[in-house]
């Protein structure tokens, strides 16, 4: 299970007992919210994507939607999400508990300036019933961003 490959992971960063799992799905924003008690926008989803050449993950705040025309700008192709019966072989976590952790090789993960207006936000840890709460500087450091975008509207 890719909860147990993100757990492995946090346990060798010293943060594993952090995770928080859940006896109720939390695989979409409001479930997650809801088995949190936080405002929907704070829950940090991670969005799978499909280059022509790679797949790449972006990290979003719950209430942002991604802006195609800044995607195109950003990535030079139009958005495109992985299908989901390709998600997991592709970027390591299955649909609902994609997450920027544990991912597979060669997947980057970028973060979308939505985030930065939060202290601190919760990604899943690779199941549908699973989260943790970072600051924004540990999500960067956990994920192993390879850097900051803004692809997504509707937050401001």
């Amino acid at each position: 299970m890719s909860i147990e490959r993100v757990r492995a992971y946090f346990a060798e960063e010293g943060i594993a007992d952090r995770i928080q799992e859940f006896d109720v799905s939390s695989a979409t924003v409001e479930l997650a919210a809801q088995a949190l008690g936080c405002a929907p926008e704070r829950i940090a989803k991670t969005l799978s994507f499909q280059l022509p050449d790679r797949c790449i993950l972006i990290v979003a705040a719950g209430d942002a939607k991604v802006d195609n025309a800044k995607f195109k700008a950003a990535y030079h192709t139009k958005a495109k999400m992985i299908p989901g019966g390709e998600v997991e072989e592709k970027v390591g976590h299955a649909v609902g508990g994609v997450c920027p952790f544990a991912v597979n090789d060669g997947v980057p993960v970028y973060l979308d300036e939505s985030l930065k207006r939060f202290e601190t936000v919760f990604p899943a840890c690779g199941s549908s019933n699973s989260a943790i709460e970072l600051t924004i500087l540990e999500l960067e450091r956990y994920s192993g961003c390879a850097g900051w975008v803004d692809v997504c509207k509707s937050w401001k």
